[in-house]
């Protein structure tokens, strides 16, 4: 005779294996949004069916995994295209993005503007701004010639 709080103890373990086996399906993806990652590599490894897989991902993180790849692959290349000097093409192949149009398209949705324009406005917003001067922080700040 099966007790029904067995049940409900199985069907807790199964979903507590399940985040575990998501969680390391999402550090994955942060590890290696670069390489070529499909869903049905992702629960292959994760031993799960991809429409298993994609359906817990989805409920867990609110996004689906290809989504969440994106989504990293969009995050990444933003912080090259403000930190680095090399060129839209290479970014975009360094992150894992083999089209270039798939790859304006995304980063256009994600982001609000197309690659070069943000790398463009980004520079120009960094033109823009004066340096940081200790004694202009202290005057603006009514601390000049005071002791405290």
């Amino acid at each position: 005779m099966c007790l029904p709080a067995w049940g409900r103890a199985r069907m807790t373990a199964q979903h507590l294996s399940d985040l575990a086996r998501l969680r390391r399906v999402r550090d994955r993806i942060d590890r290696e949004y670069a390489q070529p990652l499909n869903v049905e590599a992702l629960a292959r490894g994760a031993g799960m069916p991809p429409g298993h897989l994609s359906r817990q991902f989805r409920l867990a993180y609110g996004k689906s995994p290809y989504a969440y790849l994106t989504a990293r692959r969009i995050e990444r290349a933003t912080a090259l295209l403000l930190n680095g000097d090399l060129g839209v093409a290479d970014i975009r192949r360094m992150v894992g993005c083999s089209s270039p149009d798939v790859f304006r398209t995304h980063f256009t949705e994600l982001v609000g503007m197309p690659p070069r324009a943000y790398r463009h406005r980004a520079v120009d917003t960094v033109a823009d701004m004066r340096p940081w001067v200790p004694e202009q922080a202290a005057k603006t700040a009514g601390l000049t010639g005071t002791r405290a």
